[in-house]
């Protein structure tokens, strides 16, 4: 990583996007906020359909310290690591998305099961693994717990049994799990944030391109969990096929040819739209369909 080759052009936005596990995930947010990104043979910089933005891959470990430095406009990171570098750096907005689900990620002390510690004041005295040294530290010492927290580069669960405990990263607790492990606390809860540079926040250009991407890319995210759906109804029925859509929901309803009928559109989660389908089919709904959604912005 020794020379970035970024230009200086102040039309350019300059976009770190996290290597690693979050990489993916991140490259397909991005599609569905409408943009083509993708990884090139260089490696490092992921190529993108907009001549006004560029993209270069960092560790979210490290995204933040970039950002600050102004090597990098904007970026994407989890909270957990602006925290960890004490970055000054504006957090444009929260993205509630993740390698494994849509649920934050939580940093937790955990020890093996059979371990006699089942509070944080019990590890006084005692060593703890983490990557995320200075916000551990922090932790323990709001608690008043004189704990040694040592820095710790990967497979941290194989540790948990030779040292006193561990704070490790998970979304599903299912590789502490795996490694017979409980949680004793949580540490901290974590989710990416789009940080941008405070200079760069503070141009004007930046500033609409920075907003223009987070109106994009929350709502491709809020997009995530809901489906269209298309339905056509008797005018006798109408309200009996209302009185099934959710009631926070204000669906569109236009007339039909026939004067006889509607047409009713609404979005829905996904989660309840197959509870719901049955139930407007004998309410007497009829051509129903449901699409997926890119986007939608509120």
């Amino acid at each position: 990583m020794g020379s970035l080759q970024l230009t200086d052009d102040e039309r350019v936005l300059r976009i770190g996007i996290p290597k690693g596990s979050l990489s993916e995930s991140t490259i397909d947010l991005f599609r569905r906020a409408g943009f083509a990104l993708s990884l090139s043979s260089r490696g490092y910089y992921p190529s993108i359909d907009d001549p006004e933005m560029q993209c270069v891959m960092f560790r979210a470990q490290e995204m933040s310290r970039y950002v600050e430095d102004g090597v990098l406009d904007i970026g994407l990171t989890g909270h957990d690591w602006v925290l960890e570098n004490s970055s000054d750096v504006v957090e444009v907005c929260e993205l509630v998305y993740s390698k494994a689900t849509t649920r934050p990620a939580r940093w937790v002390l955990a020890v093996p099961n059979e371990s006699k510690v089942n509070t944080p004041e019990d590890l006084a005295g005692g060593i703890v693994a983490t990557e995320l040294v200075r916000v551990t530290r922090r932790f323990f010492e709001s608690l008043g717990v004189d704990v040694r927290v040592e820095f710790s580069w990967g497979a941290t669960e194989v540790k948990a049994r030779l040292l006193d405990g561990i704070v490790e990263l998970t979304e599903t607790g299912s590789s502490l799990r795996a490694n017979n492990l409980r949680i004793v606390a949580e540490i901290l809860s974590s989710t990416t944030r789009l940080i941008a540079n405070r200079a760069a926040f503070a141009d004007p250009w930046k500033r609409e391109k920075i907003d223009s991407l987070a109106i994009l890319l929350k709502g491709a995210i809020e997009a995530r969990a809901k489906v269209g759906l298309k339905l056509n109804v008797a005018k006798e029925n109408l309200q009996a096929v209302l009185d099934i859509l959710p009631a926070e929901k204000s669906p569109t309803v236009s007339p039909l040819a026939d004067g006889r009928s509607v047409a009713v559109e609404v979005i829905v989660e996904e989660r309840v739209e197959r509870a719901m389908l049955p139930k407007l089919q004998r309410a007497g709904a009829s051509g129903i369909i449901v699409y997926p959604l890119n986007k939608v912005i509120a």
